[in-house]
């Protein structure tokens, strides 16, 4: 199964309740920072053989929002079961070991993510974290994203597929407390907020990198 050019969700409507949604969105007060995509050009021979490390830095062309890392042990044991169940029904049946770390985003009014994929699964992909027996030598496989307030407009997850030479954009209806899994190679993006802000918690599932 290729994961580059599935174009399937799952998604499960509010199931995360508003009280939950409000302690995870808590664990970002105060600790706010920019976020960085991976600017870099091009692989190097070392990254073909170890990895791709990526040049991290702000954008504001392709995105434009505030982030915070988490490993809330609490809610990798919420999201889990849903992400094995989500990965079974929709049947990408994937080999999944571990999680990276958690992200809680914010995009206020005029924040978006122009469309990208959260990674591949190939073996150029690998990441090269030898301390870390969850990361090292995997990728990325599932993605999740949480809705987690519904008060503002705009900010869709809108997914792209493709087929005979055409591009086809289908927006998300989510809620606060819809849960959304995708595999990773998909090409998505978060469209520019108008009202309000959105919050929203999102994490990447990893595995083996597919033979």
């Amino acid at each position: 199964m290729s994961l580059i050019f599935t174009n399937e969700w799952y998604i499960f409507k509010g199931k995360i309740d508003k009280k939950t949604c409000d302690k995870i969105k808590k664990l970002a007060v105060g600790n706010w920072e920019e976020s960085a995509i991976d600017n870099s050009i091009g692989i190097t021979d070392e990254e073909r053989i170890k990895g791709k490390k990526g040049d991290y830095k702000p954008d504001h062309k392709t995105r434009i929002s505030d982030i915070f890392w988490t490993i809330e042990q609490w809610v990798y044991d919420l999201t889990f079961p849903y992400m094995y169940e989500a990965n079974k029904k929709a049947g990408w049946n994937l080999n999944i070991k571990a999680a990276e770390s958690m992200q809680i985003t914010r995009y206020k009014k005029g924040g978006f993510y122009n469309f990208h994929r959260d990674g591949q699964s190939d073996h150029l992909s690998v990441y090269d974290m030898p301390k870390s027996i969850f990361m090292h030598g995997h990728v990325r496989k599932i993605s999740m994203s949480i809705i987690l307030n519904g008060n503002f407009s705009g900010g869709a997850l809108e997914f792209a597929s493709y087929a005979k030479e055409k591009c086809t954009i289908t927006p998300i209806e989510a809620n606060a407390g819809d849960i959304i899994f995708f595999p990773s190679g998909v090409e998505h993006r978060v469209a520019p907020v108008t009202k309000g802000i959105r919050y929203s918690l999102v994490n990447w599932f990893v595995g083996p990198p597919v033979v």
